[in-house]
């Protein structure tokens, strides 16, 4: 995923269904707007507001054993696996025509549910890779190696993908960019304090562990080694905040100027085979980091390097393998790394593997069957109505000079939005598929995505291209085509809910949308102007002030210690908390003028206002239960602050809050004044 898409949620969940619509027919009741025995009545709201709105639920929704967290998303998913589930069934049941959408969805279902294929296969899928491996002599076999391996999925050295130019919107440019590694960040190998050695020791165990199931001799010794290059790479890799930085990663370099400055690496080969025939220019994120590399060619011995692109080629299909790979995969990155006690049953993981190869495919069969298109005009109208609000609050800031005002409403003019599903679907009658074979179909995917991928270079910027498939429950922003997506996935309780009252789906999916709204005005997002360019608008004034509360966000989440001297980074997490944030309020004003137009002011539901439910409802989007490790994990290399902070960080800034509960100053959900963070 590119640096500058920012989504909604903690994790990208492949799901789908939109509201109980079946409640028509009467086979079954929607769900709840906002059920109270979610509230825990013994805690204030101005005390604890995370706690007293979904505290109830927190207590009766433990993590199930095949989970690292159980949330809001995964609720939705396990209601809806079960549709995903029926079309895969369906497609792989019947012969199908060869080369149709049934037949790719339904074969790929078939080979990834068939263990018994897997395990009689075994390591045997992986030897034609092996032998390329095996077959490296020189510096330039390897970058010929690393291309290969780019184009099947295979986390290699560095890597490489075709986006938007940051600096001219209206053209794609290659990027390469630091990777390498096997662990989820490059603290997990530089931190040495116990728990991350403990990490540390299990993942060399686990490398070896997986070498001696391929049948490679010396396991001990080249997990050991293996390491050792990973480390070295984490050493030389850029950190989750520097990355940030747009500025920072964006480095256009000439291919004379790359070959130039990292002279033992072939580009000219390596390009070439990528499938890339001419190219004059690319962008280098991390060019520290590549020249790490290029020093790396003569001073890592060969049979390191062989060693080390086994590693990798195991790594990426392990999940795939045979039973016993799978087995210990999980140990490793499920169990040790996010606390999963239990594997998901064969179906769900087969069904993760459709979905992760080619998910657009399965979520173009899904949107023919269960997509109304009633939820693209109601939410339509709800994203036309939080810009008009957005609108407002610009032209009423004190902070902001007229100048940059114009160029900020000019940007918000400019999103464009999209909703529900692409109006133009991708060709998959390339890809060939078959039912038994799970690592090869993965490969051909992958490949085929990657020359989709390669093959945008010299042509138009495709506006109707999504970075998401329909089914996920999720949404995004995109600085660089300037655009909000809302996925059919998301269009569903909590988030919206056709049943629900104006407070519960503004607090929801009204929140949302002001949430994607406002990435693009945070610390990265304002930094693209309305055509989706790297280019500042900003006075240097504005720029300051708006640097100055910003800052006040990044030190009220820095005080947030969800385990005992494990803090919230609150660099890394500002772009997603300024957007919750701003989505509060934006969604907030929004339901004002709604209830306004409707003359609902005095109505309650449930012994609650209006005011009171949309914060209810904000709560109710974000409640979730994580296991320790995987808390650990997210803390480490998640842009997303923990369900908790999203709920009480951004209302403890909020005076819309404070009077809807009666709090005051000096209570727990009340930041002081010169504390309070106010930006849009």
């Amino acid at each position: 995923m590119r640096k500058i898409v920012v989504v909604l949620s903690i994790v990208s969940v492949a799901l789908f269904a939109f509201q109980n619509k079946e409640s028509k027919e009467g086979k079954k009741e929607s769900a709840k707007a906002f059920p109270l025995d979610n509230l825990d009545k013994s805690v204030s709201p101005c005390d604890d507001f995370y706690q007293y709105a979904i505290g109830g639920w927190l207590k009766n929704n433990p993590v199930p054993n095949t989970e690292s967290r159980w949330s809001s998303f995964n609720i939705v998913r396990d209601a809806n696996n079960a549709k995903l589930k029926t079309i895969l069934e369906e497609f792989s049941s019947k012969k199908n025509e060869k080369g149709s959408m049934e037949q790719k969805i339904g074969d790929f279902y078939l080979s990834a549910i068939d263990t018994k294929k897997a395990d009689e296969l075994g390591i045997s899928v992986l030897e034609d890779e092996f032998a390329k491996i095996d077959a490296l002599k020189s510096p330039e076999d390897i970058i010929n190696l690393m291309a290969h391996h780019e184009s099947i999925g295979v986390n290699s050295l560095f890597g490489f993908y075709v986006g938007q130019d940051d600096k001219n919107s209206e053209a794609y440019i290659s990027f390469l960019y630091q990777s390498g590694l096997g662990l989820p960040d490059r603290d997990y190998y530089l931190k040495e304090d116990e728990k991350n050695k403990s990490i540390q020791l299990d993942y060399t165990e686990h490398i070896e562990r997986m070498l001696s199931l391929a049948g490679i001799e010396n396991a001990d010794e080249k997990a050991s080694s293996i390491y050792a290059i990973e480390k070295t790479l984490a050493s030389k890799s850029m950190s989750r905040v520097e990355r940030r930085d747009p500025e920072k990663t964006y480095n256009k370099y000439s291919l004379a100027q790359l070959q130039e400055e990292n002279p033992d690496l072939n580009w000219e080969v390596y390009f070439s085979a990528l499938g890339i025939k001419e190219i004059k220019e690319m962008v280098v994120s991390q060019p520290k980091y590549l020249n790490a590399i290029n020093s790396y060619m003569d001073s890592i011995p060969l049979e390191s390097f062989q060693d080390y692109f086994k590693w990798k080629v195991i790594n990426s299909f392990a999940s795939s393998l045979s039973s016993d790979f799978v087995a210990q995969d999980f140990k490793f990155y499920e169990n040790t790394l996010s606390g999963k006690k239990e594997m998901k049953p064969e179906w769900e993981r087969a069904l993760n593997k459709v979905n992760g190869n080619i998910g657009q495919l399965l979520g173009k069969a899904f949107a023919e069957r269960h997509f109304p298109e009633e939820a693209k005009e109601d939410v339509a109208q709800m994203v036309e109505n939080l810009r008009t609000v957005f609108k407002e609050r610009i032209l009423a800031l004190e902070w902001m000079s007229e100048e940059t005002k114009e160029k900020a409403l000019e940007k918000l003019a400019s999103f464009n939005k999209k909703i529900g599903y692409p109006d133009k679907w991708r060709d998959y009658s390339s890809l060939e598929i078959t039912p038994d074979n799970l690592v090869q179909n993965t490969m051909n995917s992958r490949r085929f995505n990657f020359k989709y991928m390669v093959d945008k270079l010299g042509k138009p910027v495709d506006k109707d291209e999504w970075f998401m498939t329909p089914q996920t429950v999720n949404a995004y922003y995109s600085s660089s085509k300037n655009e909000i997506v809302f996925p059919a996935g998301i269009l569903q309780p909590p988030f919206y809910n056709v049943d629900a009252d104006h407070a519960i789906n503004y607090g929801g999916i009204g929140a949302v949308i002001g949430h994607e709204f406002t990435h693009g005005f945070d610390d990265q997002g304002s930094k693209y102007d309305a055509k989706g360019n790297l280019a500042n608008w900003w006075s240097e004034v504005d720029r300051e002030k708006f640097d100055g509360r910003a800052n006040l966000v990044v030190e009220q989440f820095n005080g947030y210690e969800p385990l005992e001297d494990l803090f919230v980074n609150g660099k890394l997490t500002l772009g997603e908390n300024i957007a919750d944030l701003g989505g509060a309020t934006l969604a907030y004003y929004a339901l004002k003028k709604q209830v306004e137009k409707e003359k609902m002011e005095n109505k309650n539901i449930d012994g609650f206002n209006y005011k009171q439910r949309f914060f209810l409802g904000w709560a109710q989007v974000w409640h979730m239960n994580m296991t320790e490790e995987e808390l650990r994990k997210r803390i480490a290399t998640d842009s997303h602050s923990p369900g908790q902070y999203r709920v009480i960080g951004p209302l403890s800034n909020m005076s819309e809050f404070a009077e809807a509960f009666g709090c005051k100053e000096g209570d727990p959900m009340v930041n002081p004044t010169d504390k309070k963070a106010v930006i849009w």
